[in-house]
């Protein structure tokens, strides 16, 4: 049995005007991971689309059909994603503690906060192990110079093994790589779901900016379709460090219930205007709702959407065909 391991970050400990520096991985099978792929690469060739999966970049939603095709089937498939939150700001108090320099901090973070999230997914392997049978796992991350100078690869092997020793579980990490996420939609797959799960963290939601609406449109109603909200919650595991051995496991619910409530909220508000605009002028065309609504093109398909709900075809209907 193969076992794969991707690993991405989202911010970083001394970038001194963030309060978070996020970590996450994800893993499957070989062979389910194969499968992903396939079918997202499929979902791109359908759309005729050959642009990156990077939540960051999302800022239009001219590519939501792809994000949303890309996240339900993702969602959809057997995976687990493991997110580790740390505040920054008490890990340069335990640094001062005993005297480590930011870098020296960060570089022994970049060893041991991997190493916990790689064994919390390894956790996992039990149900893939048959009697006798060695998991054979390989870990990817995204390609990093800084990674190269601790030599980060060699160091998580060395204990990831020591680690599946001691406890005596049944897998063995044969090797961990780095790959460019340009050219790695596994990487870009973490990439985007990190970037949903730092949204909800950090409550953006709730900036005015249409770059925020935009992504909250996205988020939403990839949530709201089929049973997508349950199985977030079942498939992504939050946990913050609290300077202490054990992590602390976070619900969540925690997060997604007040931008659930939130987004509820502002989309009964705008599809309220709407609804008076084309009472009071049944032909106007898309084109001046959208100007009078003070919507740029870049929102044109939360537009859409939004009419589409109000004559009963469905918000995603567009968005599945």
């Amino acid at each position: 049995m193969n076992y794969l391991i991707y690993f991405d970050e989202s911010n970083k400990i001394d970038q001194f005007s963030k309060e978070f520096s996020y970590y996450g991985a994800y893993g499957g099978s070989d062979q389910s991971l194969a499968v992903i792929v396939k079918k997202v690469r499929a979902v791109f060739k359908k759309l005729n689309s050959k642009s990156e999966l990077h939540f960051r970049e999302y800022s239009k939603d001219t590519n939501i059909k792809k994000y949303f095709q890309a996240l339900h089937t993702v969602i959809n498939e057997n995976i687990r994603l493991n997110i580790l939150i740390v505040n920054n700001n008490d890990a340069f108090n335990s640094a001062d503690n005993i005297g480590l320099t930011t870098p020296e901090l960060r570089n022994l973070f970049y060893i041991k906060i991997p190493e916990r999230l790689f064994y919390g997914l390894t956790r996992d392997l039990s149900h893939l192990e048959t009697q006798g049978e060695i998991v054979s796992v390989k870990i990817k991350i995204d390609k990093n110079g800084e990674y190269d100078k601790i030599d980060l690869n060699d160091k998580i092997v060395e204990q990831m093994n020591a680690h599946s020793a001691y406890r005596n579980k049944n897998y063995r990490v044969d090797k961990v790589s780095q790959q460019d996420s340009e050219k790695s939609l596994p990487l870009q797959i973490i990439d985007t779901f990190m970037g949903i799960v730092v949204f909800l963290l950090e409550k953006t939601y709730l900036e005015n900016s249409d770059t925020s609406k935009i992504k909250s449109d996205l988020i939403y109603r990839f949530l709201i379709e089929q049973d997508n909200l349950f199985r977030f919650q079942n498939q992504v595991r939050l946990f913050k460090w609290t300077g202490h051995e054990e992590l602390l496991q976070i619900n969540i619910a925690e997060h997604l219930s007040p931008f659930m409530v939130h987004k509820t909220n502002f989309d009964i508000q705008e599809m309220n205007k709407i609804q008076k605009m084309l009472l009071e002028n049944p032909s106007i065309s898309t084109k001046d709702l959208r100007i009078q609504l003070g919507y740029p093109n870049t929102m044109l398909r939360q537009l859409l959407g939004y009419k589409d709900q109000l004559n009963n075809i469905g918000r995603n209907t567009f968005l599945l065909n």
